[in-house]
């Protein structure tokens, strides 16, 4: 789960938001096979209906394909077009809710971008 997702999310957009992490750090490049579905499920302890839910959203997306017997494999231009799209998410979904909250507690958002990480 990516610091952005809640606790209460079904699993598999948990699922989604972990395989779309590992593709934007370039764990999955552009031609790689992304690991088999029961594979996926025994990693995370899920069920592999889920976790085919959570590859099938991506399939839909455009960011991958499927070849039948082999496997799962990233399409190319797919970082680029998730990047976008997990920005406009951020900024259309999570950003307004933390700059809310930053305003609630009174930090200045200055100063949190140039806090060091503990």
């Amino acid at each position: 789960m990516t610091a952005l997702e809640h606790e209460d999310s079904p699993v598999y957009l948990k699922l989604r938001a972990s395989i779309a992490a590992a593709i934007l750090r370039g764990q999955y490049r552009a031609g790689d096979q992304l690991p088999s579905v029961r594979a996926l499920a025994a990693e995370h302890g899920a069920n592999p209906l889920t976790v085919a839910k959570a590859y099938q959203s991506f399939q839909d997306d455009g960011y991958v394909e499927v070849r039948r017997g082999v496997g799962m494999f990233v399409l190319p231009g797919a970082v680029e077009k998730l990047r976008i799209a997990e920005r406009d998410r951020f900024l259309k979904g999570y950003w307004p809710r933390v700059k809310e909250h930053i305003a609630l507690l009174g930090l200045d958002v200055h100063e949190l971008l140039d806090r060091e990480t503990a």
